[in-house]
């Protein structure tokens, strides 16, 4: 029996995803919602997470009636393999991520590009510094090339552990030690998990949990750290300006493109070449009044951090921005990114394009783009969307709203600096209760639940309570819609948190970039840790992702309980068919590590549950 057909009004929070799926309904447009009534009710087993299709001997279900599959493992095996490959699909994701910043980089040493820049020097330096790289009395692109030589080799296999494990505070080194939990190369904890879940290896579901939170910590102090810097190094870190946000930002008068997925190597580009002289005129001989670009998810996370510019939408907005009718070109490099898009933008003039050999869809116009030509190949892209401005149809084009006005780019930089340059004002808050703690709400959208509804309640329902909230990624979003990244929300924030908040002029709840800038988070918990000389698991933080869907989100709520942050989720990932797995996550992990995770769908539930513990917490440190 399929899923209930909800209303509009159930589907999401917001008047402009109201409005476009209005119109995609009425324009014959199919939506995630669409195709999540199709595909109810789901297969159980998969929800348990107890089928098994790693041989051709399965696949096998696992039940009470079936209770070991044709090799003979039972439940808890098969889920501890499962979830242990979706952490390495995530871990994988953002961590090549982060490679491709060292190509970049590369190609930039080796002056094999022209396009790209190191543009925070200062910032190479001090990363240089804490890798063991000498730089005192040496050219910037001799540093880099150490730089870069590092980082590879923390893909690698040779090293005990990865670098930045500097940065995490001596109580957590000690820790992972004595559960063999210290990463020590990307590739190395990916290839070894899938090697581990092949069949006749690790049949134990405890110890292939341990090697799945060892894969995940490399992504969080390795891939997604490097990325994260790097990205900074090149393209410039993020501090403090205001931006925009919703569909108002797409422009009726002008060329419409929007840059989606995660990386800024290609949309720092487009950016670059929506600026050229040749095509604003191009554009404006087409009766354009310029050229307009919007970002969607986490590459646009990374333009609106360094850039201002604008932010169209989350995942679940991706396809309504689109239905607009007023889009010329949806520019993708990779991940969360629908193959959806493709015939919605068959139902209008809008050009679907994708940028990365890694990430090709059927029916796109392809660019393999790389660093020697990219900003060529930008201009190229940006001259199709030009040129589609003159196939627009007038009468198609609806764009709900106003935009709404934002603060971002706070970076862990722009923090200190924001404190005169030290940690102390901000832990004397902390000490003196004004701050009670921090939660970072991290993650995506998931069409099971009302968009945004938890991302927003469960923001909203922190800073009510005196506790400073965090945000990236597609929460950046909902946040700003919701009006929570401007100063003026302290209205909305307790008496403590107005009071701090308002003496620095920043909001509540701080923008700190895309879902890749989750490191900075945890950096940031560890600066903290260290400040104070305790461990991570010590302090008054919390983690959530309310409403997540993806391996990416799953690997980064793994790596942020390895690191001792309780870590609420509004959904629980597919493992329930294990007890011993499940009692494990929820439990066991604890004792081990100092966390654990909490699922809860109610936001004002979850709340109280992260607020439980950091008045725990706070307890445990002697403070009121």
């Amino acid at each position: 029996m399929a899923r209930e057909k909800r209303s509009i009004e159930e589907k999401s929070i917001w008047p402009d995803a109201r409005q476009m799926l209005a119109k995609a309904e009425r324009d014959g447009v199919e939506t995630a919602w669409d195709r999540l009534e199709q595909q109810t009710p789901h297969c159980k087993f998969c929800e348990l997470g107890t089928t098994c299709r790693n041989c051709v001997m399965g696949p096998c279900r696992i039940s009470d009636k079936m209770q070991r599959g044709v090799c003979g493992a039972d439940a808890d095996v098969v889920v501890a393999r499962n979830f242990g490959r979706f952490i390495a699909g995530g871990s994988a994701g953002h961590s090549d991520h982060g490679r491709d910043l060292i190509e970049v980089l590369e190609a930039i040493v080796e002056g094999t590009t022209k396009d790209y820049h190191i543009r925070d020097e200062a910032k190479l330096i001090r990363i240089a510094g804490e890798i063991g790289v000498e730089t005192k009395g040496r050219k910037i692109l001799k540093v880099a090339r150490d730089v870069l030589d590092v980082f590879y080799g923390d893909f690698g296999s040779r090293k005990k552990e990865v670098s930045f494990m500097c940065r995490v505070p001596a109580k957590r080194r000690e820790i992972w030690k004595k559960l063999g939990m210290t990463p020590r190369g990307v590739d190395r904890e990916i290839v070894e998990m899938m090697h581990r879940t092949h069949m006749g290896c690790d049949n134990d579901a405890p110890n292939t949990l341990i090697h799945a939170a060892r894969t995940a910590l490399a992504d969080g102090w390795a891939g997604s750290m490097i990325g994260t810097e790097l990205s900074d190094v090149i393209f410039g870190t993020p501090a403090p300006k205001k931006a925009k946000v919703n569909l108002a930002v797409i422009k009726k008068d002008q060329v419409n493109i929007l840059v989606h997925g995660h990386n800024p190597v290609v949309s720092e580009m487009i950016v670059a070449a929506a600026q050229d002289p040749a095509l604003l005129a191009r554009a404006k001989a087409l009766g354009a009044g310029g050229i307009n670009v919007a970002g969607l998810c986490c590459t646009g996370n990374e333009i609106l951090a360094r850039q201002g510019i604008p932010m169209a939408g989350n995942h679940l907005m991706t396809e309504l921005a689109v239905v607009t009718g007023a889009v010329e070109a949806i520019v993708v490099d990779y991940q969360c990114i629908m193959p959806s898009l493709i015939p919605a933008a068959a139902c209008y003039h809008t050009k679907f394009i994708t940028t990365a050999d890694k990430a090709k869809f059927t029916g796109a116009i392809h660019f393999s783009v790389h660093p020697e030509t990219a900003l060529a190949q930008a201009k190229e892209i940006v001259g199709i969307a030009v040129d589609g401005f003159s196939k627009r149809d007038p009468n198609r084009v609806e764009i709900p709203g106003e935009p709404v006005e934002i603060m971002t780019g706070f970076s862990n930089e722009a923090i200190l600096s924001a404190l005169g340059g030290s940690l102390t004002p901000l832990l004397d808050a902390v000490k003196a209760g004004k701050v009670r703690g921090f939660v970072a709400i991290v993650g995506c959208n998931n069409p099971k639940l009302q968009q945004d509804s938890c991302n927003v309640g469960l923001a909203k329902a922190l800073i009510e309570r005196d506790i400073m909230v965090l945000v990236t990624g597609c929460v950046t979003t909902a946040a700003g819609k919701a009006g929570l990244l401007m100063p003026e929300a302290i209205s909305m924030a307790g008496p403590g948190l107005k009071a701090v908040c308002g003496s620095l002029g920043i909001p509540p709840v701080l923008h700190m970039g895309s879902c890749v800038d989750n490191s900075r988070i945890i950096q940031l918990c560890a600066l903290i840790a260290n400040e104070l000389g305790v461990d991570i698991s010590d302090l008054p933080v919390c983690a959530s992702s309310p409403e997540w869907y993806s391996e990416k989100a799953a690997a980064i709520g793994l790596y942020a309980v390895a690191c001792g942050i309780y870590t609420h989720l509004g959904l629980p990932p597919n493992i329930l068919g294990s007890k011993v797995v499940t009692d494990l996550a929820l439990n066991g992990l604890e004792g081990l590590v100092g966390a654990s995770f909490v699922v809860e769908p109610d936001p004002l539930k979850a709340a109280e549950l992260l607020d439980q513990r950091i008045t725990g917490k706070r307890k445990a440190l002697g403070l009121c």
